[in-house]
């Protein structure tokens, strides 16, 4: 086996790059000149494909892999299982296997849907697990292969993320207030949004800290280990989440509250999901911003 090696190599691997998160990351790239990155989307770097993984792990040994890349089609993973659990659970093992081969830390990027939405505080790292649906479970798992293979992993559970890039919440109801007079968005699930931007930045500022720490320390410091909750600031519903959409946007499109059960999908969906953020908060003396100023940051952008 090999082991750590006194280096000064700096590459960020980034998997999942054509993603929200992956395209926010690739913008703030150039703000962390001391790393190196190589992104990788879907198409360049399947996961289900140990051999591929393989060969660029050994052609960059780099100091993180950021797991970036998901199936997140939440609804669709009620009836595709088998891919689901592929992407999000077997492929992170095997990302833990190569991780501990070549020293490399992993940063990965997990979900709310690991809890089942049954409690009324803001759930903790260390609060049980029960996924209601497949994507949660298939995300819970892939935890777990990780933390079952290789000590220095570093899990961020997120909630409700959108951004600029890709298919969200935000660029959706955008679309559908353009079209309709009236919506009706569900009020009765409550969580905390995450600009994908935001989350960016702390991965990244995290990975900056972690190219600074003593090589010998690397191996034994607990701050890049373990389970950590980014969401930005505040908890609110989807029917709350809309209203600010239409009021920071200027629509006039009229938003009307409805219950869970009025929009019914395949896959159930947490009631209670928002995060406790203080660990990470206190870890890496992080500044979480207001999920409404995000959101404002967010719609300039897509302008």
């Amino acid at each position: 086996m090999r082991l750590d090696r006194d280096t000064s190599e700096s590459t960020i691997l980034v998997t999942g790059a054509a993603g929200q998160l992956g395209s926010e990351l690739r913008d703030l790239a150039e703000m962390y000149p001391s790393l190196h990155f190589r992104f990788f989307d879907r198409t360049d770097l399947p996961l289900d494909r140990p051999d591929l993984l393989a060969k660029v792990f050994e052609d960059l040994r780099p100091l993180v892999c950021l797991n970036a890349a998901a199936y997140t089609a939440v609804d669709k993973a009620e009836s595709d299982a088998v891919h689901a659990f592929a992407i999000n659970a077997e492929a992170v093992g095997d990302l833990a296997i190569l991780c501990k081969l070549w020293g490399s830390l992993l940063v990965h990027i997990s979900t709310d849907y690991v809890f089942d939405g049954q409690g009324k505080e803001p759930y903790r790292e260390v609060d049980p697990t029960s996924p209601l649906g497949v994507y949660g479970a298939s995300k819970l798992l892939g935890e777990k292969l990780a933390f079952n293979t290789y000590e220095r992993v570093l899990v961020i559970r997120t909630s409700w993320v959108y951004s600029a890039y890709g298919k969200n919440f935000v660029k959706t109801m955008l679309r559908l207030m353009g079209e309709k007079e009236s919506l009706g968005v569900v009020d009765d699930q409550h969580g905390r949004p995450t600009y994908a931007a935001d989350l960016a930045s702390a991965i990244l500022d995290i990975c900056a800290l972690y190219q600074t720490v003593p090589f010998d320390v690397r191996r034994n410091d607990a701050r890049f280990r373990g389970i950590y909750h980014y969401a930005d600031e505040g908890a609110i519903t989807w029917y709350d989440f809309a209203r600010a959409i239409a009021s920071l946007s200027g629509s006039s499109c009229e938003i009307n509250p409805i219950p869970t059960s009025a929009y019914p999908t395949p896959a159930r969906r947490p009631a209670y999901s928002v995060l406790d953020t203080n660990r990470i908060e206190a870890t890496f003396r992080l500044r979480i911003p207001d999920w409404k100023e995000s959101l404002r940051r967010c719609l300039e952008k897509l302008k």
